[in-house]
């Protein structure tokens, strides 16, 4: 097998790579207005105090049901509904005394598409928020919709009471040194209820949801084994307390994560449909169905997880990050959180590549597109040596390609005897002659290819790289690229890369038989159809990879008419 077969099997085997991301994920399931809901489902009534989505009296018999006896301990309340924000150079939390729920998280360094600073907390209404009670029902606890009274706070942190006809409890909330909020909830003598974080995480927009690079998940760690499951293929998962790192709701960039402190008896990934109204905002949390059970109007819902926090007593504390999957400051934190920011198999590459393009946006040029430009050329300086080889090796192959074809044409009536059948010992014997051949030219067949191999995990963890670096959501390069996470608007990038990878292949030495050429030649149209809904900074490493390769070639063409003349 010469050379240029090699090649490419190894262009085929990276495309195939990227193709099975394209063609295996599902797109998200879209958001649609509400649908009419079958007699068997049973939705999360609202919060008390909140108008509810749900029908009335199931709201009531839920509420009547998780009412505890009244208290003989004096009464402790809120006079009005009031929020209490808690605040770091970060982040900026806000919780309401109306059940002593987490309303508002707002990350002051990230964006959402609107422009304003990014929110955490999933739109909803009539639902209860994070840091909420739910039954075993998963109804939410009429505790939900008290008005608590602010017992204490400072700058970081507050304590909420409440003792009354509701039932009776205590939530404290701080920001810890490393700007996790701790929660800490007690409910005096009862272990029935749960602590709801989520669900989801954040406002995707309509692109997000769509798009292929764009994952929404839960993960969790049990012992040394992270886990991840996706939304679009949720099931019920009980997870037990012991041994648990953390747990969370995730998509590509941002994460919300409890790391169990005390009391935890197990945590529950319920898998709800979300009925959106107007603009979005969620109406319904609709606890999923078995899947016999699914109507063709909750097959197209939005699906999220719940997670939900069971106490062993009637104490529970938990600590959690809410932020974005910034791989430094994970790993700086003492609960295996980077392992959440997935680099793939090349891992091990991609991280040093991630600090690389760092330094470069901190220390060179304050641009990430342009950083990903410089730290391209950076690669190829690192990889010359090996695509010289490289180089060198196809052109020795191309220059014994007609002695070669003089082999195939010896043995081409030969392959077959009369009967249609392959003839494997004249298929021997080519081969043979082949190799001999090589041997004699003093030339290694894979010698082109096996640089090309140990390039490959450089290129391709650069590519996951650049997937999973949240640093690229919202930021600009240049001219109409104004969010290197997102596609090309206007589809320039990705059809301009298609016709530099097109006059690469022009350039570069061909061997092989034209049916083989041919199909060499089909791959920039490959690459296109694949590139057209990727991010703009993956397209923009290969549009600048390409270039590159361009101009490397050039440089061998040139010296190659030199020593011809």
């Amino acid at each position: 097998m010469d050379n240029r077969r090699l090649l490419f099997a190894v262009l085929l085997s990276l495309a195939v790579l990227i193709l099975w991301q394209y063609l295996f994920p599902t797109k998200p399931p879209a958001r649609v207005p509400p649908a009419p809901a079958a007699s068997s489902e049973t939705a999360l009534p609202a919060s008390p105090g909140t108008p509810a989505a749900s029908p009335a009296s199931a709201g009531a018999t839920a509420q009547v049901a998780a009412t505890p006896t009244a208290p003989t301990t004096p009464a402790v309340a809120g006079e009005r509904e009031e929020r209490v924000v808690l605040e770091n150079e970060r982040t900026r939390a806000e919780l309401s005394n109306r059940g002593a729920q987490l309303v508002s998280f707002v990350l002051k360094q990230h964006k959402a598409a609107d422009g304003k600073p990014l929110e955490l907390v999933r739109a909803r209404s009539g639902n209860f928020y994070p840091f909420g009670l739910v039954g075993r029902d998963l109804a939410p606890l009429p505790i939900d919709g008290a008005l608590f009274a602010v017992e204490s706070r400072d700058p970081e942190g507050v304590t909420f009471h409440y003792n009354g006809p509701q039932g009776s409890c205590r939530k404290s909330f701080r920001f810890d040194k490393d700007g996790l909020l701790t929660a800490e909830v007690t409910v005096p003598g009862r272990n029935d209820w749960s602590l709801a974080v989520g669900p989801g995480i954040r406002n995707p927009t309509a692109a997000e949801l769509g798009s292929r690079y764009q994952s929404r998940s839960a993960v969790w760690e049990l012992g040394s084994d992270l886990q991840t499951v996706d939304t679009r293929k949720g099931e019920r998962r009980e997870l037990p307390g012991a041994g648990l790192r953390f747990v969370g709701i995730e998509d590509s960039y941002y994460l919300a994560a409890v790391i169990p402190g005390r009391g935890l008896a197990r945590a529950v990934l319920q898998p709800v449909l979300l009925e959106t109204g107007a603009g979005g905002v969620a109406t319904r949390f609709v606890p999923l169905p078995p899947k016999d059970q699914i109507t063709k109007a909750q097959e197209s819902l939005g699906r999220e997880f719940l997670l939900l926090l069971r106490p062993e007593g009637d104490t529970l504390a938990v600590n959690s990050y809410w932020g974005a999957k910034e791989y430094d400051r994970l790993a700086a934190l003492p609960y295996g959180l980077d392992k959440t920011v997935d680099f793939g198999t090349f891992g091990i590459v991609a991280r040093p590549l991630l600090a690389g393009l760092h330094w470069i946006y901190h220390h060179v040029v304050r641009n990430y597109g342009w950083a990903i430009v410089l730290m391209t050329v950076l690669i190829k300086i690192v990889l010359l040596p090996l695509t010289h080889k490289s180089y060198v090796s196809m052109r020795r192959m191309q220059e014994l390609n007609p002695k070669q074809q003089a082999i195939r044409d010896k043995y081409r009536g030969k392959m077959k005897d009369k009967q249609g059948r392959p003839n494997l010992e004249a298929q021997r014997k080519m081969n043979e002659e082949i190799m001999g051949l090589y041997k004699a030219e003093g030339v290694n067949p894979a010698g082109g290819c096996l640089p090309m191999l140990i390039q490959l995990p450089i290129l391709f963890a650069f590519y996951r790289m650049l997937t999973a670096a949240v640093e690229l959501r919202n930021a600009p390069w240049a001219f109409w690229i104004h969010d290197l996470s997102a596609a090309d608007p206007i589809y320039i990038l990705p059809i301009v890369m298609s016709l530099t990878q097109f006059l690469q292949q022009r350039m570069t030495p061909m061997a092989g038989d034209p049916a083989q050429r041919k199909m060499f030649m089909m791959m920039p149209f490959v690459m296109l159809f694949l590139f057209l809904p990727s991010p703009s900074g993956l397209v923009l490493y290969w549009l600048t990879n390409n270039v590159l390769t361009i101009l490397q070639q050039g440089v061998y063409n040139h010296l190659k008419q030199r020593q011809a003349a």
